[in-house]
């Protein structure tokens, strides 16, 4: 018979297994306590003050500070534009005489010099002037005898002098008949003393072709058709450029413009204004500005180009020296002193460099504002 336990007993053995249950909770807990795991608390370079855009750091002296000068600069307006010819400078080259081309010896983009065969016209024209040249001659010739003969008998009684009188006005009108038809074959481009019927068309200038309306075997309709070529003098061009209504302020006639070919950006020429389109494109309003200016030799007709108006009043702006100025997140920032071992990033608007590596400050900057020099070095402070 196996011995029972008594009260006493079972009571001492409930109390020491709930004593050992406690114990080994109270080990666990201490074990997953994590403030028992974490690191020494060290004191961090950079903490944030306040907003997210302030920053306190150990030793401001780490980063030096300058001070924003003062800059005048005048209003920048920038378009953009193609190069045209000069109207004024376009040469039509024209055919009186209406026919058949029998040749052609330029083509489109040549250049030419003033008295160079372009095309050679066969012509109906020529062989109706020569015709009425000959028949000028021959009554002038007729009405010349008539009047030595008519002078003949005036001087011997045998003629009235009415008679002569007409004699005279029949010798004159031939004379002029016969000078209107060398005219003719003047104006048409042939030689009296020739027969062929054959028109030579030289180039009345010297320049490029830009323009072509014929070729071998084509007709020509003399002034009621196209200009067979155009030429065009480049040595000097238009550039067009649309400026918005709310930009024309800054555009006037007779100042003078940066011009910038998309062909050679770092090459930068000058052009003068003048003409301000007096109608407004109604759909983008737009208005055409007109440039006049000499091309260098590199301009060729359709070129785009970004024109650059300068405004007459300068206005009174910050500069920076251009690594105070931190591009970020597609946007630009600069550092103030916000106080003892503090700074604060804050937005602005920067304008286009200047000599020195300078970078002007459009907006955001105040000459006389105190800036960290190198903003970079900062931020990656403030980054670790």
């Amino acid at each position: 018979m196996r011995p029972s336990i008594s009260v006493i007993q079972k009571y001492t053995l409930f109390a020491a297994v709930f004593a050992a249950m406690i114990a080994s909770a109270a080990c666990s807990e201490a074990r997953s306590d994590p403030r028992a795991e974490a690191p020494p608390n060290l004191s961090p370079p950079v903490e944030h003050v306040g907003d997210n855009a302030s920053y306190k750091v150990e030793n401001a002296a780490q980063f030096p500070t300058v001070e924003a000068t003062q800059y005048l600069a005048a209003p920048e307006l920038n378009v953009t534009g193609t190069v045209s010819a000069d109207i004024s400078r376009n040469i039509p080259v024209i055919s009186l005489a209406s026919g058949r081309v029998v040749s052609v010896s330029a083509k489109l983009g040549d250049y030419v010099t003033k008295g160079q065969l372009l095309l050679r016209v066969q012509s109906a024209d020529i062989s109706g002037a020569y015709s009425d040249y000959r028949q000028a001659v021959a009554d002038e010739t007729l009405a010349q005898a008539q009047l030595d003969r008519a002078k003949l008998l005036y001087d011997n009684g045998a003629m009235a002098q009415k008679d002569l009188e007409v004699a005279i006005d029949s010798e004159e009108k031939a004379r002029v008949t016969v000078a209107t038809a060398e005219e003719k074959l003047r104006v048409l481009g042939v030689d009296k003393s020739g027969q062929s019927t054959i028109v030579d068309i030289h180039a009345p200038a010297s320049g490029v072709i830009t323009d072509q309306q014929v070729t071998n075997s084509s007709g020509v309709q003399g002034l009621s058709s196209p200009n067979p070529f155009t030429i065009s003098d480049m040595s000097y061009v238009w550039v067009l450029c649309d400026v918005y209504e709310n930009d024309l302020k800054l555009v006037n006639i007779g100042e003078f413009a940066d011009v910038r070919l998309n062909a050679y950006p770092d090459r930068v020429f000058q052009g003068r204004i003048s003409n301000i389109g007096p109608i407004l494109d109604p759909n983008v309003r737009t208005a055409k500005v007109r440039l006049e200016m000499r091309n260098p030799g590199l301009m060729r007709f359709g070129m785009f180009v970004t024109a650059t108006f300068h405004g007459s009043h300068k206005d009174l702006r910050a500069q920076v020296p251009a690594s105070a100025v931190l591009h970020l997140h597609d946007r630009d920032w600069v550092y103030e002193p916000a106080g003892q071992n503090e700074f604060r990033r804050f937005e602005v608007t920067p304008g286009k460099m200047l000599p020195d590596n300078m970078q002007e400050i459009v907006a955001g900057v105040a000459p006389g504002d105190r800036v960290v020099k190198t903003a970079l070095v900062l931020q990656n402070t403030v980054e670790q």
